[in-house]
C-alpha cells in the first residue's frame, strides 16, 4: 500500500526466516500464556478482520481446534460482509464459535444514561466494552483465557478501547506492527481478500481506521519504527518518509497521551 503522500513507505517486511521465528515465538507465547494460568482453553472475539484472523489462526496452531472458542459479535452499525467472513473463518478453521448480539446490552447502557446515546464516541466504546464482557463471561464459564487481537501499530497510539477491546489476558500479535501483520497472514495461508480488507473498528456506521486516525497504516508504522520506537529525530524521520514534520509530531502526541491506555490503572506512591 502506498502512503497518502504518494511515496513509497518504509519497508519493515520480515525475511521468511524471520517469518517463521515469528510464527513459531508467537505460538509459543499462547501456549506459555494458558500453561501458567491454569487453562487449556482460550475465547477471543472474531470481527472478519486480519487482526483477528491471524490470532485465531495461530491460537489454534497452539492449542488444537478443540480449545478455541470465538465470538462473532454482531452490532447495530456491524458491516453484514464482516460478520460472514468472522463466521466463514470459524467454520474453515472448524472451530467452535457462537454469535452473540451485542444490540440489547448496548441499549441497556443508554436506557440507563440516556445523557450519551448522541455521543459517538461514547456509544462506539459502549459497543467494544460489551464484547469484552461477553468474552469474560464465556471465559470465566469455560475456564479460558480471552486471547487479545491488538497489533503494535494501534497499541503505540492508544487506537482502541480501555477496557473493551484493550480488555483481554493476552495480546499474541501485539509486537506486530500492521505491516507485518498482513505479511505473516500470508505466509500461513489466511485468504488475500482478509489480508486487503479495508480495517475497520466497527465502532460507528461507515467507519475505517485509516480515516478515523487520519493517516494510512503504512505510513504510521514508519514514524512508529523510525521515531517513535527507533532513534530517528522528526527532522530525519520526515526527511525518510518524505512527509510533513506536522504529521509525525501529531503520531507522537498521540502515543505519549494514550501512555494510560497501556499501563496498569496508577496508584499513588506511599508518603514519605
Amino acid at each position: 500500500m502506498s502512503s497518502k503522500t504518494g511515496v513509497s513507505p518504509l519497508d519493515i517486511r520480515f525475511s521468511e526466516k524471520e517469518l517463521d521465528k515469528h510464527r513459531n515465538h508467537i505460538v509459543s507465547f499462547i501456549e506459555t500464556q494458558l500453561s501458567e494460568a491454569g487453562s487449556d482453553r482460550a475465547v477471543l472475539g472474531l470481527s472478519g478482520g486480519i487482526d483477528s484472523t491471524l490470532t485465531v489462526h495461530l491460537t489454534v496452531e497452539a492449542l488444537g481446534v478443540e480449545n478455541v472458542h470465538g465470538l462473532v459479535m454482531p452490532g447495530e452499525v456491524s458491516r453484514d460482509e464482516n460478520m460472514s467472513d468472522a463466521e466463514r473463518i470459524a467454520q474453515d478453521l472448524e472451530i467452535e464459535y457462537d454469535v452473540l448480539e451485542i444490540n440489547p446490552i448496548v441499549e441497556t447502557f443508554f436506557d440507563a444514561y440516556p445523557e450519551a446515546s448522541d455521543d459517538t464516541i461514547a456509544v462506539g466504546n459502549a459497543r467494544a466494552r460489551a464484547r469484552a464482557v461477553l468474552n469474560y463471561l464465556v471465559a470465566n464459564h469455560e475456564n479460558a483465557l480471552v486471547i487479545g487481537t491488538g497489533n503494535r501499530t494501534e497499541a503505540a497510539v492508544g487506537y482502541f478501547t480501555k477496557y473493551g477491546d484493550g480488555a483481554v489476558d493476552c495480546h499474541p500479535i501485539g509486537n506486530l506492527y500492521k505491516q507485518q501483520v498482513r505479511q505473516l497472514a500470508r505466509y500461513i495461508g489466511v485468504p488475500e481478500e482478509i489480508v486487503t480488507k479495508t480495517p475497520t473498528a466497527g465502532l460507528w456506521a461507515g467507519q475505517t481506521d485509516e480515516e478515523e486516525l487520519d493517516i494510512d497504516y503504512d505510513t504510521l508504522d514508519g514514524i512508529l519504527a523510525l521515531h517513535v520506537d527507533g532513534p530517528l529525530s522528526i527532522a530525519a524521520t520526515a526527511r525518510v518518509l518524505d512527509i510533513q514534520e506536522q504529521t509525525i509530531e501529531r503520531i507522537r502526541d498521540l502515543h505519549e497521551q494514550s501512555a494510560h491506555k497501556r499501563a496498569a490503572p496508577p496508584s499513588p506512591k506511599s508518603p514519605d
